[in-house]
């Protein structure tokens, strides 16, 4: 498989880089970076069930987002381009009610304007809960956006 990721970055700087934001409230924790994958779990518990006890379906998509996000922003150069969310849909398959859940990223389009990303979440039994695309803007760095150093911090934080 041919590696996609234009930035050098470990499971551990990811999971610092998440740290007092709704991925540290949330408790989802970066796992695998494969070679054009990127992997996370998420809990299935009070932070992220529905009144009835099942995963909730938003808290899925934050998953699937933050997945998506972060592997499209590790397939530009960080010094010229960043990425922002266009559009997410998820079809939920399957309820869980506790236990952690599992989401694995994967490109379908890389083009130098849009990323496609398909995000699959399994339970801790390999079965589908939640099947997710989401579509990414990739944009260039203006003239008013932070110095280079900023920007490479978000990498090595």
């Amino acid at each position: 498989m041919k590696r996609i990721w234009k930035s050098e970055v470990t499971v551990e700087q990811l999971n610092r880089r998440g740290s007092n934001t709704m991925v540290d409230h949330l408790d989802i924790r970066f796992t695998e970076i494969g070679p054009d994958y990127l992997q996370a779990t998420m809990p299935v518990d009070h932070r992220t069930n529905q009144p009835i006890g099942l995963l909730h379906g938003g808290a899925s998509v934050v998953l699937a987002e933050t997945l998506g996000s972060v592997a499209g922003v590790l397939c530009v150069d960080i010094r010229k381009q960043y990425c922002v969310g266009l559009e997410v849909n998820a079809n939920h398959l399957r309820g869980v009610r506790s236990g952690r859940v599992m989401g694995t990223a994967s490109p379908i389009h890389l083009g130098r304007k849009t990323q496609v990303w398909q995000i699959g979440i399994i339970d801790e039994h390999g079965r589908k809960v939640t099947a997710s695309r989401l579509t990414l803007a990739v944009l260039d760095w203006g003239t008013n956006a932070p110095g280079l150093e900023e920007r490479l911090e978000w990498l090595t934080q």
